[in-house]
C-alpha cells in the first residue's frame, strides 16, 4: 500500500462506517463516500480503459483542492478521519477541569500548535539556543556532539541514525547509520541534468537563500551560503543509493564494529556521537550505505567549518519551519509544497496541527479516535477476513505450476507464520514522561522528538517488540513488514470506500479484500521473498525456482515501464515492482476468496452489474485520483507505487477473469495477447 497492503456471509452485520445515530451527530466536514455508479464514466469502454470507465465521473467531480498536491480515495477517507480528529482535539484543547491525562496531552499540544499569535510574537527566540550553539563551534571535532543533539530532536543532518532489526537475526534490535541530511527528495534531484531537475535546483537555491536571510544574513552572504549548502548536499548525494537500489535488502546489510567504522571515517568521532546519542557501550552496528559514509568522510575532511555551520543552520530552520513564524512556514511551503508538488495554497493551520499531534502523540490521539471510529467487534471480524485471505493464498501457492516442492514448503511455512495487527495496539504507548506545555509549540515539538529518540535508542540490545505498530490508528494505509513478517491494518483504513457493510461481498472483496491480499503478497514479492518465516534475510529459494520467479517479475517490470507517469517521465518498473506484484497477487487472491464464499453459485446482478463486474469495480474505485503534474513527477521519481490508473489497468489487463466479466476480446487494451502472472 502507500508507505511501507474473505468477507464471508457471517460478516454481513459488521460495520466499519458510522451508524445511523453517529451519522446524525457526525462532525462538521464529514461526508458520505463510497462505491457507486456515481463515480463512473459509462461512455468509456471498460475493455479499452477500465480506469476511466470506473473513475471518470469521480475524476471530473473531484479536482485537486488548493491545499493539496493530489486527491484520491485515500484522501476522501482521510478527510473524514480528519474531521473526527478535529472534533476530538478541539474538545480536548478546552482547558477545563476533569480532563484525562490523555486529553491533557493531546489537547495542550494541539492548543500550543494553534496559538499562532504566540508563535509569531516569540519570533526566533525559541531557536536561539540552537543557533548560538552552532555559531559557537570552534572546530570540526565539536561536530559529532552537536550532530547527536540535533538528531536527537529529529533534525535531519549529515547522515541518518536509528534502530532496526538485525537483517540476519530479526529478534535483535541494533543501531544503524544510513544516508541522510539532504534537503531534496532523493539523490537523483541533485544529479540529473534534465531541464526540470535543473530548474528545481535553481528554485531550491532560492529557498536556501531565503532561509538564511530569515536567519539574519545579508542577501549577499545568504546567496553565497545557499550555493555552499547546495554544493555540500550535492557532494553527499553522490554517495547515496537510488530509490531502486534501496529496495534490495542485500545492499543494506553491512555490519561493522564501531572501531571499523571509526577507521573508515576518521574525521568523525563516533565515540562522542554514540555517547551523546545514548549508546556508549555498543560494539557494532549496520552501516547501511558505506559509500555514503565514505563520501561524508571526504566532505568532513575538506569542507571548512564555516560551511558546515551554514549547512546546519539551514537544516535546523527547514526541519522546524512548521513551528516557526509565518515567513519560515511560507518559504518552506513555496518550495516543498509549490515547486516540488504543485500545491496551490498552504493547508489551514488546524489541519497542520492535527497532523503534528498525530505524528508526535499518535497513540494518545489514537485512543480517542478508536473510541468513536472502531470497535472490538470490528477488529474480531477483520481478523476472520484476514484468515480467509490467507487460506486463499495458501491454495494459490500449492497450485503454482512453476514452484518446486522445496520452495513451496518454505513459502507455506512463511505464510503460516505471518502475524496480523488490526485496528490499534494491544497496549497503548505511555507518554507520561513527555512534558507538554500549553503555549510552547516549538518546545513541545522538540520534547516529543527527544521522547521518541530515547524510546528508539532504548531498544538496542533488547529483544524486538513484535507487537509494536509503525503507524498510528487513524492512518489511512496498511503495510507488510518483512523483518517482522507481519501485516498491519490500522483502524483508519477499515471504513468506506475500502469496506462498507451496506454493500455486497463482491465489492468488499474487490476493495478491502484485495488490500489484504496485497499486503500478504508483499511477503513474496521481489523484496519480501528474500526474508524467511522468522523475518531473517535468507535465500530460501532453490536456484531454479528463483530463476522462474525472476522471469515472471521481469514481465511485470517491462509492462509497467511502458506506462507514462506524466509528461516525458515513465513509470519506473523496477522501483514499483514490489507494489505492482502485490497488486497483481492481491486482486487474484481476493477473487479466489470471493469464489470460495459464493461456493460456485452466481450472485444476482445488482445495479445492472454481475458479481464479478462489481468485484473489479470495487478494486478500481479505491484508486481514483487526481494529481498536480509536479506531484506526479515527484512520485514517479521517488515513490514505489504506480499511478492509480495503472494500479487498475495494469492489474486487470493481466486477469482472464476480468476479460470474461466484461466480455473483452483478445487484443483490446485490457485483454492483451500476453499477460503477466507471478502469484
Amino acid at each position: 500500500m502507500n508507505k511501507p497492503l474473505v468477507i464471508a456471509a457471517v460478516l454481513a452485520a459488521c460495520s466499519l462506517s458510522l451508524s445511523a445515530q453517529e451519522a446524525r451527530t457526525a462532525p462538521e466536514g464529514f461526508k458520505k463516500i463510497g462505491f457507486g455508479a456515481v463515480n463512473m464514466d459509462r461512455s468509456a469502454d471498460p475493455c479499452v480503459d477500465f480506469y476511466q470507465y470506473s473513475c471518470g465521473a469521480w475524476i471530473q467531480q473531484n479536482p485537486v483542492p488548493g491545499d493539496r498536491p493530489g486527491w484520491g480515495r485515500f484522501d476522501d477517507l482521510f478527510h473524514n478521519n480528519e474531521a473526527l480528529l478535529h472534533d476530538i482535539l478541539e474538545k480536548a484543547a478546552a482547558d477545563r477541569p476533569g480532563r484525562t491525562a490523555v486529553e491533557q496531552k493531546i489537547g495542550d499540544y494541539y492548543a500550543a500548535c494553534m496559538d499562532e499569535k504566540l508563535v509569531e510574537s516569540r519570533g526566533l527566540e525559541p531557536l536561539r539556543p540552537d543557533l548560538e550553539r552552532i555559531a559557537a563551534l570552534k572546530d570540526k571535532r565539536s561536530l559529532p556532539a552537536l550532530v547527536a543533539d540535533l538528531q536527537g530532536v529529529d533534525i535531519d543532518v549529515l547522515f541518518g541514525f536509528g534502530v532496526i532489526q538485525d537483517f540476519k537475526d530479526s529478534n535483535r534490535a541494533i543501531a544503524t547509520t544510513a544516508q541522510g541530511g539532504l534537503g531534496l527528495p532523493s539523490r537523483d534531484y541533485y544529479l540529473q541534468e534534465d531541464p526540470q531537475s535543473v530548474e528545481i535546483r535553481k528554485q531550491y537555491l532560492a529557498y536556501l537563500q531565503k532561509v538564511l536571510e530569515l536567519l539574519g544574513d545579508s542577501p549577499e552572504k545568504a546567496a553565497a551560503g545557499a550555493r555552499t549548502v547546495l554544493q555540500l548536499e550535492t557532494d553527499l548525494a553522490k554517495g547515496a543509493l537510488s530509490p531502486v537500489e534501496m529496495r534490495d535488502p542485500n545492499k543494506l546489510d553491512h555490519m561493522m564494529t564501531v572501531a571499523e567504522l571509526q577507521a573508515f571515517t576518521p574525521s568523525f568521532d563516533w565515540k562522542t556521537f554514540l555517547t551523546k546519542i545514548g549508546l556508549p557501550e555498543i560494539k557494532e552496528l549496520n552501516v547501511m550505505m558505506p559509500e555514503f559514509m565514505k563520501q561524508m568522510e571526504g566532505r568532513l575532511a575538506a569542507v571548512p567549518l564555516g560551511d558546515w555551520k551554514t549547512y546546519l543552520r539551514t537544516r535546523l530552520a527547514t526541519d522546524l519551519a512548521d513551528v516557526l513564524p509565518a515567513p519560515f512556514v511560507n518559504a518552506e511551503f513555496a518550495f516543498f509544497g509549490g515547486v516540488l508538488s504543485g500545491t496551490q495554497e498552504i493547508r489551514p493551520r488546524w489541519k497542520r496541527c492535527i497532523e503534528a499531534t498525530d505524528e508526535d502523540l499518535g497513540e494518545a490521539l489514537g485512543q480517542k479516535y478508536v473510541e468513536v471510529a472502531f470497535g472490538e467487534e470490528n477488529r474480531r471480524r477483520m481478523d476472520e477476513l484476514v484468515k480467509a485471505l490467507i487460506r486463499a493464498l495458501d491454495r494459490d501457492i500449492r497450485d503454482l505450476d512453476w514452484m518446486g516442492d522445496a520452495t513451496e514448503k518454505e513459502a507455506l511455512t512463511k505464510l503460516a507464520r505471518i502475524s496480523t495487527k488490526i485496528g490499534y495496539p494491544k497496549t497503548w504507548r505511555d507518554y507520561s514522561s513527555l512534558r507538554v506545555v500549553r503555549g510552547d509549540a516549538l518546545g513541545n515539538w522538540k520534547r516529543a522528538a527527544e521522547f521518541e529518540s530515547r524510546r528508539q535508542i532504548s531498544k538496542v540490545g533488547r529483544p524486538v517488540d513484535r507487537l509494536e505498530w509503525l503507524v498510528t490508528p487513524p492512518t489511512v494505509n496498511a503495510y507488510y513488514m518483512p523483518p517482522m513478517n507481519d501485516i498491519s491494518f490500522p483502524a483508519g483504513i477499515l471504513q468506506p470506500p475500502f469496506f462498507d457493510v451496506t454493500l455486497d461481498d463482491a465489492v468488499n472483496f474487490g476493495a478491502i479484500g484485495a488490500v489484504i491480499g496485497h499486503e500478504l503478497t508483499h511477503g513474496f514479492d521481489d523484496q519480501g521473498r528474500k526474508f524467511d518465516a522468522e523475518g531473517n534475510l535468507r535465500d530460501w529459494w532453490t536456484p531454479e525456482d528463483s530463476r522462474k520467479f525472476e522471469e515472471r517479475v521481469a514481465c511485470v517490470d517491462k509492462q509497467y515501464s511502458g506506462y507514462t507517469a506524466v509528461g516525458d517521465v515513465k513509470v519506473n518498473g523496477k522501483l514499483t515492482l514490489g507494489e505492482n506484484t502485490a497488486d497483481l497477487g492481491g486482486l487474484r487472491i481476493a477473487y479466489m476468496a470471493l469464489q470460495d464464499v459464493l461456493g460456485g453459485k452466481k450472485a444476482a446482478p445488482r445495479d445492472g452489474f454481475t458479481s464479478d463486474q462489481r468485484f473489479f469495480l470495487g478494486w478500481a474505485q479505491i484508486w481514483c485520483e487526481n494529481n498536480q503534474p509536479e506531484y506526479s513527477r515527484q512520485l514517479a521519481l521517488t515513490n514505489p507505487h504506480s499511478p492509480g490508473r495503472y494500479r487498475v489497468n495494469g492489474v486487470v489487463s493481466n486477469m482472464p477473469e476480468f476479460r470474461q466479466a466484461f466480455d473483452c476480446k483478445v487484443g483490446q487494451p485490457m485483454a492483451p495477447q500476453n499477460a503477466c502472472r507471478v502469484w
